[in-house]
């Protein structure tokens, strides 16, 4: 057996190591226009060699790095900015919420001090002026307050007394003209074009008296009640007597009272914005006052001469309903037709109805705009949903209470606005002349 020669064995161990340094250089190659790391790859297995009788040599598998971990992003920044903002105002939304709903429970569980209160503010700024006068002409404050006082809630008892004592005298002759005006009204919509029977008819009194029978309970129950309301409207009045009293007299000592209270930053806008309060609420309750005086004359007298019953009455309640914006007029004027075309018929109540919208416009275009002036003007759109609002949280005296407060309010928020204003003026001056006083001394 012959042996191989051994130069063919040396040539065939340089060729396996000129192979293997290919093989390494194709790899280095590979890494570096790799697109990304692949842990999954299968390893390649190594060439074999050039020389079929030479020894396999295998190729280790070539390992690549893993990417360094870096550290991950902050939770907050990987929100997006649209959402975070949505979020901050959310929630501070939701604490305004829940300090608004608290506050709202406070006043209701006191709410017989808090409209107390608050219409004795209204009594005060419309008294307010008279004691001023009596001031200026030498009479002392606590008369003067004393005699103010007790001569406004003697007028107002007055009107108040007037009025039960016309319907009490009226009340039988009214019923049966309101049971004549029923015949007569019957006998109008069985003759009129409308189609109606009399069937209809029947079927429309039988309704309602089954809803007023069904209604017996309650009823009752209200009846029931009248004591503990009755003890409510005289410690109301009683509240309403006092807190106007010491409003008159020492309004100004309980106002510098309140201003300690308030933080000093904010102190003097606050200062600033009171007494401008005081005047839209002085003002809106005494342009009210006369605006429903001249609504009350001249809607009496149209259905004075119109003979509606109960002329002075009436004119006395659509006096009262005048303080309710939009809707006390609607329901005064209602009342007044609804009496004359039970009472009168169908002419008069048409005829009415004419006189309280000539008299309404009137008041509307004419009065409001020139007594109210526009220091207490308010957006119609504003107004109706400001009544419906308060009308809806605490009925009839939210619906009184809520157009003053938002006439204040818009006055109070102007004011603050335009003093925020000159705050940031003033302040930004002084920085801009230093600056030029900075500059001459460079220059020179």
């Amino acid at each position: 057996m012959s042996r191989v020669p051994g130069w063919l064995g040396k040539l065939g161990a340089g060729l396996t190591r000129i192979s293997e340094r290919l093989n390494e250089r194709r790899a280095e190659v590979e890494r570096e226009h790799a697109p990304a790391p692949d842990p999954s790859d299968a390893p390649q297995p190594a060439p074999r060699s050039a020389a079929p009788d030479a020894a396999e040599a295998v190729v280790p598998p070539v390992r690549r790095p893993a990417p360094p971990a870096g550290p991950r992003p902050d939770p907050a920044e990987a929100v997006p900015w649209g959402v975070r903002v949505a979020a901050e105002a959310g929630w501070r939304l939701l604490v305004l919420a829940g300090t608004l709903w608290v506050l709202m429970r406070i006043i209701s569980a006191v709410q017989l001090v808090v409209f107390a209160f608050v219409i004795a503010l209204l009594v005060t700024a419309l008294l307010q002026p008279t004691v001023a006068r009596l001031t200026r002409r030498g009479v002392p404050r606590g008369p003067a307050t004393a005699l103010t006082a007790i001569s406004g809630f003697v007028v107002i008892g007055l009107m108040g007394w007037f009025v039960t004592w016309q319907v009490m005298e009226n009340i039988d002759t009214l019923s049966n003209q309101i049971q004549s005006g029923i015949d007569d009204l019957r006998d109008w919509l069985l003759k009129s074009p409308f189609h109606v029977t009399d069937k209809q008819i029947n079927q429309i009194a039988k309704n309602l008296r089954e809803a007023i029978g069904a209604n017996t309970d309650q009823i009752t129950s209200a009846g029931l009640e009248g004591v503990q309301v009755i003890i409510e409207a005289l410690t109301s009045i009683l509240l309403v007597f006092f807190s106007t009293l010491f409003l008159l007299y020492d309004g100004r000592r309980i106002w510098e009272w309140f201003l300690k209270l308030v933080p000093a930053a904010a102190r003097p806008g606050v200062a600033g914005a009171g007494p401008r309060a005081w005047s839209t609420l002085t003002a809106y309750v005494r342009g009210t006052v006369l605006v429903a005086l001249i609504d009350a004359i001249f809607i009496g007298i149209g259905i004075y001469f119109l003979d509606v019953p109960m002329a002075v009455p009436l004119a006395v309640f659509i006096f009262l309903f005048s303080f309710i914006p939009l809707v006390g007029a609607v329901a005064s004027g209602a009342l007044a037709v609804m009496v004359a075309l039970v009472t009168q018929g169908v002419f008069t109540a048409v005829m009415t109805l004419v006189v309280v919208l000539a008299v309404q416009q009137i008041e509307g275009h004419v009065l409001q705009p020139f007594i109210l002036g526009r220091a207490v003007r308010v957006h119609p759109l504003a107004v109706v949903l400001t009544v419906a609002a308060g009308g809806m949280v605490a009925g009839i005296g939210g619906a009184v209470v809520a157009v003053p407060l938002v006439a204040v309010t818009n006055t109070v928020v102007g004011y603050l606005r335009v003093y925020s204003e000159e705050v940031a003026a003033s302040q930004s001056e002084p920085s801009a002349v230093e600056g030029d006083h900075g500059g001459e001394q460079q220059s020179g």
